[in-house]
């Protein structure tokens, strides 16, 4: 039984599994708590005992060979099922705490509303949720792992993309009496504006007008909040129209507390990122809330 492994060392596995799945000699270095050329060596040594190239050398990196696909999909699967089987035998009764930062719109709005399905798929795991407005603050070395706006481009960390920036007008169905407004009709209705950080980095009321074609600057505002969550809860309380970011509000309208009340939408080249700040050594559970936060972005 277990044949083909008696030709690899455990050791060998899990430095290429680090190296695939980070994409970086380097990366795996860091979170083995090793050296560059130590995990060269090893990924050297394996692809002498397998007979086959594992990974390709490219300008700036590594890539997979169809072979490396094969193997990595395969270690992955199996180092995680021995992960868990010893943490089961090893931990169990034993509480283990994860710290997610992010800022309070999607904690609020996306994060806290499936929590729930986390913590029946990992009960031994608690969430501390660390919740501010400026992104590079949040990359401590204290955070495990946070949930942050931008370009994907961050000063310190690994970004793993989850989705991309998307608005549209949005409102209580109480003041949206016509469903089919058009968008010059904005510009008769009060306006919520978004100051502060949040506002240099998100879409403001200026870039949707002109996505939805209408030539008129935005009237000036008058509510203005330097805060998301308490911006959307005025939208929904009161007779005002708001930007709404999709997936954070999407569940708000589907429950009819907003609507949107014309149609189109816009994009741009920003949205939210899962970002893993550098460590010698990342757990396997941070892998796993990553890979859960990806899950519930596809459902």
């Amino acid at each position: 039984m277990f044949d083909h492994l008696v030709a690899v060392s455990l050791d060998s596995l899990r430095v290429f599994e680090a190296a695939a799945r980070l994409r970086s000699f380097t990366a795996a270095a860091l979170e083995l708590g090793t050296t560059q050329p130590a995990v060269s060596q090893q990924v050297k040594r394996l692809e002498a005992q397998l007979g086959r190239r594992l990974f390709d050398r490219i300008y700036r990196g590594i890539a997979l060979t169809e072979a490396g696909q094969a193997l990595f999909a395969q270690v992955h699967l199996g180092l995680q099922a021995m992960d868990d089987g010893i943490a089961e035998v090893s931990g169990r009764g034993q509480r283990e705490v994860l710290q997610v930062a992010t800022d309070f719109a999607f904690a609020a709005f996306w994060l806290m509303p499936r929590l729930q399905r986390f913590h029946q798929a990992y009960p031994q795991v608690d969430v501390s949720l660390v919740t501010g407005e400026r992104s590079q603050a949040m990359l401590r070395p204290d955070i495990d792992v946070a949930v942050l706006f931008g370009d994907g481009r961050f000063h310190q960390g690994e970004s793993r993309w989850l989705f991309d920036e998307e608005v549209f007008p949005v409102c209580s169905p109480r003041l949206a009496h016509d469903p089919t407004l058009s968008a010059e009709a904005l510009q008769r209705m009060p306006l919520l504006h978004l100051r502060g950080e949040q506002a240099s980095r998100w879409f403001d009321w200026a870039g949707v007008f002109r996505g939805l074609g209408v030539s008129s600057p935005p009237p000036p505002g008058q509510l203005r909040f330097d805060n998301y969550t308490l911006l959307i809860q005025a939208a929904i309380a009161g007779q005002v129209v708001a930007i709404g970011w999709a997936h954070l509000v999407d569940g708000l309208v589907e429950q009819g507390l907003l609507c949107r009340p014309v149609p189109g939408s816009l994009t741009s080249k920003r949205g939210y990122y899962a970002v893993l700040p550098p460590r010698k050594r990342r757990g396997a559970l941070i892998e796993r809330f990553v890979d859960w936060l990806e899950q519930e972005r596809n459902r």
